[in-house]
């Protein structure tokens, strides 16, 4: 079996010293998708930024492709894994291309310019997002959706080997949530290993392989999409009575019951 692409042995993650969830562990090799799911507040974002090195986890050890992360300097990062995060934003008004191309930054050694290579995966990204006939329109002229889908891009653009996207389905219509779950579970198939967080476990029943379930100061739960993504384990979750249908071509769904919780 392959070197996981990230691994996270006994790790406690937090805020201001106070841990969110008791110790526990991961792997997510090269393939795999794994969904992040939990209610507000249960630490989706701070684990992002916990596995990413932009904040210190307050026990454990994680490791990307093998090696400590705290051995990994910025631009080995870049060529192991970009992050998308919640609420996209640039200092400036960049158009599309110029934004896209910031994920060109980490193959820019030496001070070098972007050359035709550069161009062409900036190209390549912008247009499998879809956005090709906007690539020169300011960011400022693009709605919330338009933005996440143009940080997409840049990660694609970042031509790395895995990525982790925080809600990148929150701000977008039903349209866009599905072409960019389909688009996930595409560069998942390609080899890249994917990581998401999401508040809607259908999400993960169409495009998931491993679910990491969060609460608040709970264990978290990791397993097969199956096992976790259950009406008796979100009902408890989430403290809202939860049921399952399926739909005529044999889709699950999750949603609210009419049943109170008891």
């Amino acid at each position: 079996m392959s070197e996981p692409m990230l691994q996270a042995v006994g790790l406690r993650f937090g805020a201001a010293g106070v841990a969110l969830a008791p110790a526990f562990g991961l792997t997510l090799r090269a393939g795999e998708m794994l969904v992040l799911l939990g209610p507000n507040g249960a630490g989706k974002t701070t684990l992002f930024r916990t596995l990413l090195g932009l904040q210190r986890p307050l026990e454990g050890e994680i490791r990307w492709n093998g090696t400590r992360l705290d051995a990994l300097g910025a631009p080995q990062m870049a060529h192991l894994v970009a992050y998308v995060p919640q609420a996209p934003a640039a200092a400036f008004d960049f158009d599309v291309r110029a934004y896209v191309m910031m994920g060109r930054l980490g193959a820019l050694t030496g001070m070098r310019s972007p050359g035709d290579a550069d161009h062409r995966a900036v190209d390549a990204a912008i247009d499998r997002l879809g956005m090709t006939a906007m690539r020169d329109r300011p960011l400022s002229r693009l709605s919330g959706g338009e933005r996440q889908l143009c940080a997409i891009a840049r990660a694609l653009a970042q031509d790395c080997r895995a990525i982790l996207l925080d809600e990148p389905a929150a701000s977008l219509d039903l349209a866009n949530q599905a072409r960019v779950l389909r688009l996930l579970g595409q560069l998942a198939r390609e080899g890249m290993a994917i990581a998401y967080s999401t508040h809607d476990p259908n999400h993960a029943l169409a495009t998931g392989d491993l679910v990491l379930l969060l609460a608040s100061g709970r264990e978290p739960r990791l397993g097969p999409v199956d096992q976790i993504i259950a009406p008796q384990v979100l009902s408890d979750t989430f403290g809202i009575a939860l049921s399952q249908a399926q739909a005529a071509d044999g889709t699950r769904m999750i949603g609210a019951s009419r049943q109170p919780r008891a």
